[in-house]
């Protein structure tokens, strides 16, 4: 895989999930915060993994989802790194049942969805999916103004104080129901 193909997995990834509109942002903020806070952690940890690490895992982590929801296989070996794969973990523990025990039993005890059905998992997976492309806006947009860890700069300036322990944090949605 080129990095032009690895890269087109957004775009990809918005024609079929959809995005959250400039301003809505709030109404996403139940599975944004998990993913965000899970981040800064990492970053934090390791400030190798930086916000351009961050961009790359978003990428793996939307790869990771399309691979579940329709069985294709990706070698992306060549773009995965001890930085970046960090990352990747950390945002998959915010709301991945497949990576994170605790949403795997929680999802099997209140929701009645067939992980093994790519109609369920597609569905599970749009919240997920449109928060990580918002994320991955954000750090366009840091990235040009405050260099290469913009966005955590920007993201600890903004909720940092109110981050204090290591723990990953998890959020999911039970397609069909009612956030409020």
């Amino acid at each position: 895989m080129q990095q032009y193909q690895f890269e087109k997995i957004y775009s990809q990834m918005q024609k079929e999930f959809g995005r959250i509109k400039p301003g809505q942002e709030d109404d996403h903020s139940f599975m944004l915060m998990p993913l965000e806070t899970n981040a800064l952690k990492i970053n934090r940890k390791y400030p190798s993994s930086n916000s351009r690490r961050l961009k790359e895992a978003a990428a793996l982590v939307l790869f990771d989802i399309k691979e579940r929801c329709t069985g294709e296989k990706y070698d992306l070996s060549s773009f995965r790194n001890e930085d970046n794969q960090r990352l990747e973990q950390a945002l998959l523990m915010a709301f991945d049942p497949f990576t994170n025990e605790e949403v795997m039993a929680s999802l099997k005890s209140t929701a009645s969805i067939d992980l093994e059905n790519t109609d369920d998992l597609h569905n599970f997976y749009q919240e997920p999916v449109i928060c990580i492309l918002r994320i991955k806006e954000s750090i366009d947009t840091w990235e040009k103004n405050l260099g290469a860890n913009g966005y955590f700069e920007f993201i600890e300036k903004f909720m940092g104080n109110k981050i204090t322990d290591d723990k990953m944090n998890f959020s999911f949605a039970v397609p069909g129901e009612n956030l409020s």
